[in-house]
């Protein structure tokens, strides 16, 4: 079986994981979302009028900080919202699933364990 025949057995198993799975999943709920994506559509607003006001000679900066905190605003009530949280932990296994994975790739090509050393052993699962 050649590398590109492995590599693609890989990207199918690893499209079936759950992990992987999970985070379609959590993508497709976010994406589909009417209130995440009217936050983003404000979100955008705001910033660009945010630029076209900092563009301008004459700076109004009463207008500029109520913009500045509705953006804020904005960007709390996204980040807090159960979908974002959902995709962003379904996001983040999907990383750490794809880092052991060339981990794996690169130990079996290269013999050696890649290195994280920090040189803080409170940071270690051990040494080499």
């Amino acid at each position: 079986m050649s590398v590109y025949s492995l590599a693609a057995e890989l990207g199918k198993a690893i499209k079936a994981d759950e992990r992987m799975v999970r985070m379609e999943n959590a993508k497709a709920a976010y994406e589909k979302s009417e209130k995440i994506n009217n936050l983003l559509m404000e979100y955008g607003i705001q910033q660009q009028a945010l630029t076209t006001m900092g563009d301008s000679a004459d700076i109004d900066t009463e207008a500029i900080t109520r913009i500045q905190d509705r953006i804020d605003e904005i960007y709390a009530a996204i980040t807090t919202d159960e979908l974002f949280r959902e995709l962003d932990e379904a996001q983040n296994a999907v990383n750490e699933l794809m880092a052991t994975v060339n981990d794996t790739i690169m130990y079996n090509a290269t013999g050696k364990l890649p290195s994280s050393c920090t040189h803080d052993c409170s940071t270690c699962g051990g040494c080499h």
